[in-house]
């Protein structure tokens, strides 16, 4: 393939490289030029442009793509058509994603124009989302690359969603004196909102003294009526041999096949079984709804995968979650400050994709820019600092903010998604910064004001909780991430944003409602004219 600038005399047939607006029409990228568009190029008096021109032996990116996703074996999937050289796989049910890991490196080796990317093994997913994504990086790639991927992914499976199969499952609760009602009862609702996503529940539920005898002879009775027994113990496990929930699992007739998990949360946690039927004893840090390793086990046994001793020690790696800021004494947690300081950014770098075409950014309402009009009054606020992300159309969105005293950083890699932009937001920030407020730049009606409310509650809160806007109770925008989170940033891919944090991470989250435009953005022309602006470039 050759790449770079010709006269456009010569590009009829080539790949158009970059997009480009000529006489009123748009071209897309990797567009093949006609000679219709090189009379729309001439009369717009274009001279060159930049373009890609197959070779011989060249099979160009939508099609390479197809034929590899094509030979990928996957199951519980599905693969959406190939666009911009990128064939994105979603998952088509509620499940546990597998993946061959061996098969994936290989598939990577053989050629850095193909790029193959998943979840990480072991994740539960829910139905539409993305699970893998496969993308052709050149606007061609040769054959003979093309042909050795497909042969090495044909007949063996390269990754799989498991469907969760619903579960009854007995519920067994110890008592000690003094023990308050009120914490079983929210033991229960939290178990049952934990099943949920399995489509299982709690057919029965037994509360009995923190003794062996009564719980074998509740784990006896439970088994006989149910898929699965959880304990969960009044005190914490101390002897892996004589504490009350293994004694109880031997005393039952069943067997105990590990205490203890290399994953924290979650250590004190017991795997035993019943006749056949699991039996765990749910470690203490499972009462609440935040992830734990209990977690991790559970679905494994509702995928249908099951879980060993050797899957248990084999998690230690990747098993260090983030901590439970309910914990007496959080291990690690950075310590509140008098002043948290707070430095927003907003991200104004995306495509514009469903917009078919103009760039939302420079959108006008009252005749200001939306990207000028989300500055302003960002610089407005309490913060003390801010920047933007600039990426899609990077000339003409600094064009519109050149009045401002504002910091632009560039995201080369803002076609990626909303991740490379978020990731380089976050390395832009201070280090003196405590947290950082995310503003979208696409939400238009959010004020100084709002902003300001959530500023105020994160430094009240001492800079370590997580502070959201809400709508009427739901999650919106703006977020402000503490400190603590600004590496786990980096591990981000895709198309994702702050929201994945916020609903994965073990933080305390605070929400700030500030009505309606919590939720309001502009991606569409329709959202776009129902918000007040109008479309300009």
């Amino acid at each position: 393939m050759k790449y770079g600038p010709v006269p456009i005399d010569q590009a009829q047939g080539a790949l158009l490289a970059h997009s480009i607006t000529a006489s009123g029409k748009r071209i897309r990228k990797a567009h093949i030029l006609s000679a219709e568009d090189i009379e729309t190029l001439r009369a717009a008096h274009i001279e060159q442009v930049v373009v890609a021109i197959l070779e011989e032996g060249d099979i160009e990116e939508n099609e390479a793509a197809t034929r590899i996703a094509a030979a990928l074996e996957f199951s519980g999937a599905q693969a959406k058509p190939a666009t911009t050289g990128r064939v994105s796989i979603f998952a088509e049910r509620a499940g546990l994603f597998t993946v061959n890991k061996a098969l994936v490196d290989a598939i990577n080796e053989i050629d850095p124009d193909a790029t193959l990317a998943t979840l990480a093994p072991y994740v539960s997913v829910t139905p539409g989302q993305m699970i893998a994504t496969l993308k052709i990086i050149p606007f061609a790639m040769s054959s003979s690359a093309v042909e050795a991927i497909v042969q090495l992914a044909a007949g063996r499976s390269a990754f799989a969603v498991h469907a969760f199969q619903p579960h009854q499952v007995g519920l067994v609760q110890t008592v000690l004196p003094g023990m308050k009602e009120s914490v079983l009862d929210k033991t229960s609702q939290t178990t049952k909102s934990r099943l949920l996503r399995s489509g299982s529940n709690i057919c029965d539920e037994l509360r009995t003294p923190h003794t062996a005898k009564d719980v074998a002879d509740a784990i006896h009775d439970l088994a006989a009526r149910s898929d699965m027994v959880l304990i969960f113990g009044a005190s914490s496990l101390s002897d892996p041999e004589d504490d009350v929930i293994p004694a109880a699992i031997r005393a039952s007739g069943g067997k105990v096949l590990r205490s203890g998990m290399p994953v924290d949360p979650g250590n004190l946690f017991v795997l035993g079984e019943h006749e056949g039927k699991p039996v765990l004893g749910a470690p203490g840090c499972a009462r609440s709804a935040r992830p734990n390793g209990f977690d991790w086990a559970l679905d494994r046994i509702f995928a249908g995968i099951g879980v060993t001793s050797h899957d248990i020690a084999a998690m230690g790696v990747g098993g260090l979650l983030m901590e439970i800021p309910s914990r007496p004494q959080p291990r690690g947690a950075p310590p509140p400050s008098d002043h948290p300081k707070v430095h927003a950014v907003v991200l104004a770098a995306g495509r514009s994709s469903r917009m078919g075409g103009p760039n939302k950014m420079l959108a006008l309402f009252d005749d200001e820019p939306l990207v000028h009009r989300t500055a302003a009054r960002v610089l407005a606020t309490k913060a003390d600092g801010a920047l933007l992300v600039t990426g899609h159309q990077r000339e003409l969105v600094e064009a519109a903010l050149q009045d401002l005293d504002l910091r632009l950083v560039h995201n080369p890699a803002f076609a990626d998604g909303l991740s490379t932009s978020l990731k380089t937001a976050i390395a832009a920030v201070p280090d003196s910064a405590d947290g950082a407020l995310i503003v979208l730049g696409d939400m238009p009606n959010i004020t100084s004001e709002d902003m300001d409310l959530l500023i105020h509650e994160f430094r009240t809160s001492g800079g370590t909780s997580i502070v959201r806007a809400v709508s009427n109770g739901k999650r919106g925008n703006p977020v402000i991430l503490p400190r603590s989170l600004f590496e786990t940033v980096a591990g981000l891919h895709g198309d994702i944003g702050a929201r994945h944090l916020v609903e994965t991470s073990e933080l305390d989250i605070i929400d700030v409602e500030i009505g309606a435009d919590a939720a309001v953005d502009v991606d569409t022309p329709e959202a776009l004219a129902k918000a007040g602006g109008r479309n300009v470039v």
